[in-house]
């Protein structure tokens, strides 16, 4: 009776589980930063989202721009480049998790903990989902603008385009929206450039 009764059950989440955790709006900066798991997961304001796991695609084009930037920012002694995951505290109750993130030299200088807070550019690698691209393109615009990073590389593989936003008082406007055969450039870090045809390719 009981096997039957546990096969009735298999496949199902366990639910209960779920109830030992705060429900949404109600997670603290606290109960957020003590989860201990693989998944990326940002944090706003009591509420959580899990976001989706990265695809080799999606890694191979991430590493490619974190190389390439780091490669620039090392050269030049600007500061140090990330990659996710890694949780970047924007504000209290604001942690978000961007694929890569470069940090100025001045804003390493009063940095303590282990985790940034805030950044100067950001880049997101959009996910192939409707969600993920509302995420990727406007939530996150929208986010980081507010807490001030001063530019956002939105790469975009479905459309094959690069759009860099630069922030103009609480707003960004775009600095340049890139597709094949063209170079994206970046308004913060002048000279760093990403051929747009090399950052697709990097998923062959």
């Amino acid at each position: 009776m009981v096997a039957q009764i546990n096969a009735e059950k298999v496949g199902e989440p366990v639910w209960e589980l779920a109830h030992l955790f705060p429900y949404q709006g109600y997670w603290t900066e606290e109960e957020y930063l003590a989860l201990n798991t693989n998944h990326l997961i940002e944090y706003s304001d009591g509420f959580l989202e899990v976001l989706p796991m990265p695809t080799m695609a999606h890694q191979d084009i991430v590493s490619f721009l974190y190389h390439l930037l780091r490669a620039f920012v090392i050269q030049r002694n600007l500061g140090k480049v990330y990659f996710a995951p890694l949780r970047v505290r924007l504000a209290r109750k604001e942690y978000r998790e961007p694929d890569v993130v470069f940090l100025s030299m001045e804003r390493l200088k009063h940095t303590t903990g282990d985790y940034p807070q805030g950044a100067d550019l950001v880049m997101e690698v959009v996910s192939g989902s409707q969600a993920d691209r509302e995420r990727d393109l406007v939530t996150k615009r929208q986010v980081y603008a507010y807490f001030g990073i001063l530019e956002y590389w939105i790469v975009d593989p479905k459309e094959e385009q690069i759009i860099v936003l630069r922030l103009e008082g609480e707003k960004y406007i775009e600095h340049g929206r890139f597709g094949k055969g063209e170079q994206a450039t970046s308004f913060l870090l002048t000279g760093f450039n990403a051929i747009v045809d090399e950052v697709f390719a990097a998923t062959a």
